[in-house]
């Protein structure tokens, strides 16, 4: 969910590429979150030039805490004051780790941070146990149906305010395969939010008229 200080401003941007099998999700300071990413994105490039793979993506998580926690344990530095969403996929499948600024990580099954996240955590919550069965397609549409519960009552989501990230494995052709990082922002995410949320709202008010 991007937000714009004042009604003229741009609008910030949330959600930044490290690399091809991971992205980052902001909340907070953009300038620390700026630092961390290219932090992110050093080590995953030192990865395939030393390695020849990327990075995992439970390894880099680590690297970004224990970075972060080193900070709070210096005079004159101060913690970051950022919390990240990472979300990758490597040998071991699909990951969704949490930063805090303290440098605790953990792995989550689906997690929201940042202001009014509480109302988009609670629909996650309601709808766990139909994530391990969704689809890419449904797995958007729950995502977006959760920003919107973080919204307050006059706002909606749009093509300005809302950005979203697609990584994962699939399958095509009975076979598993590897989708790429990408990004759904500004006129890109104009259908998705119209085929989930605006269909979703329609459905809605046709369920009120019937009642």
């Amino acid at each position: 969910m991007q937000r714009n200080a004042e009604e003229l401003s741009s609008y910030q941007k949330k959600i930044v590429g490290v690399d091809d099998h991971l992205g980052v999700a902001l909340a907070g300071l953009a300038s620390d979150a700026r630092v961390l990413s290219n932090f992110m994105k050093q080590q995953s490039l030192a990865s395939k030039m030393t390695y020849g793979r990327p990075i995992p993506v439970e390894r880099i998580v680590n690297m970004i805490g224990d970075r972060a926690q080193t900070n709070t344990q210096h005079y004159g530095k101060r913690p970051y004051g950022v919390g990240l969403l990472v979300a990758g996929v490597d040998e071991l499948g699909p990951h969704l780790f949490e930063f805090s600024p303290s440098g605790m990580t953990q792995e989550m099954l689906a997690c929201a941070i940042g202001a009014r996240s509480q109302m988009a955590r609670t629909y996650l919550e309601r709808h766990l146990d139909k994530f391990a069965d969704s689809s890419r397609d449904e797995l958007i549409k729950h995502a977006l149906l959760a920003l919107k519960e973080s919204l307050a009552q006059d706002k909606e989501l749009t093509v300005d305010n809302t950005s979203l990230a697609v990584i994962g494995i699939g399958e095509k052709d009975g076979r598993k395969k590897f989708e790429a990082f990408k990004l759904y922002d500004g006129q890109d995410i104009g259908p998705l939010l119209e085929a989930n949320v605006e269909s979703t709202t329609a459905e809605g008010d046709a369920m009120e008229t019937d009642s």
